[in-house]
């Protein structure tokens, strides 16, 4: 048995794996800059990759849907003790990991198949899932942003894939003095003793920065494609709109999507929320970092 302690946005995670020559510590190289001891005790999630793990009976659960995230499809089930299965699949269609996870995600279980590729996509979706629901219970959220930091804020830019989070972030670091990139896919937003804070995580997409580091949240903004550079402060309801789709969530599990529903408000009442309409230049970046950073 190979245990692994982590700490991730300051929580705490341990990942076992059982005795495997395939499994280990080469499929989360990411993982590396939060490694950190534990002494086991309150624990954020647990989750033992072993091989040998089994799928729920059918007869102990019950089909919700298939999902597909863009990087593959996955098969979710609820258990007859309100946990979940998670079959996850590669644009292959090939089943790279299985995943059980209890009610709450403290306590989790995968098995994976394939090649190491598959493998090393398998077990980081799963962490992905399982941190993106545990953050439920604990005001946390998972988010698909772009990240840059400066003078301290963390300056969050969310959109769909391909609209231009990415080159705004980009645009701010070669034009706005004092920013750095804290994370350029996924970032972690908490709320610590009701104030936001932004963090990097060990995902981050293409782009490998995979930063131990943290920041007050200055600001989200939406980022949307337009013939000429405007910003706009968005009211409650429309920042909330705005906002959520960019949370992982599971809108089956009400008790999970009513507590990340609420953790959403919670951060819109106390962090600006705006539209950029932009186009992909430097007078974007200027206008938009004098109107947004604090």
């Amino acid at each position: 048995m190979n245990i692994n302690d982590f700490r991730v946005a300051e929580h705490d995670i341990r990942i076992i794996f059982e005795d495997s020559e395939k499994n280990g510590m080469h499929l989360l190289p990411s993982f590396e800059p939060f490694r950190a001891k534990n002494d086991g005790q309150n624990l954020f999630f647990q989750l033992t990759i072993d091989d040998k793990l089994q799928p729920v009976p059918k007869a102990q659960r019950e089909r919700i849907r298939t999902f597909d995230t863009g990087n593959g499809d996955t098969i979710v089930d609820q258990t007859a003790d309100g946990g979940y299965q998670y079959i996850i699949k590669d644009l292959r269609g090939h089943e790279c990991c299985l995943l059980i996870a209890n009610k709450d995600f403290s306590e989790c279980r995968c098995a994976l198949n394939g090649s190491y590729n598959m493998r090393k996509f398998g077990l980081n979706n799963a962490l992905m899932l399982i941190f993106a629901f545990a953050g439920s219970q604990q005001d946390t959220l998972l988010v698909h942003a772009s990240l840059v930091r400066q003078n301290g804020y963390g300056y969050a830019f969310i959109a769909k894939s391909g609209t231009g989070k990415s080159t705004q972030v980009s645009l701010w670091l070669r034009h706005i003095p004092g920013c750095d990139l804290m994370n350029d896919d996924n970032p972690i937003i908490r709320l610590i003793d009701g104030e936001a804070y932004i963090f990097g995580g060990p995902w981050s997409g293409k782009t490998p920065c995979y930063r131990n580091v943290k920041a007050k949240l200055g600001a989200i903004t939406r980022i949307a494609r337009a013939e000429e550079n405007s910003i706009e402060k968005l009211p409650p309801v429309e920042a909330f709109a705005s906002f959520l789709p960019s949370c992982s969530t599971m809108k089956w599990d009400e008790d999970i999507f009513d507590r990340i529903c609420k953790t959403v408000t919670r951060i819109i009442e106390q962090t600006p929320i705006y539209t950029l309409h932009c186009l992909p230049n430097k007078e974007a970046a200027i206008l938009c970092n004098k109107a947004i950073s604090r």
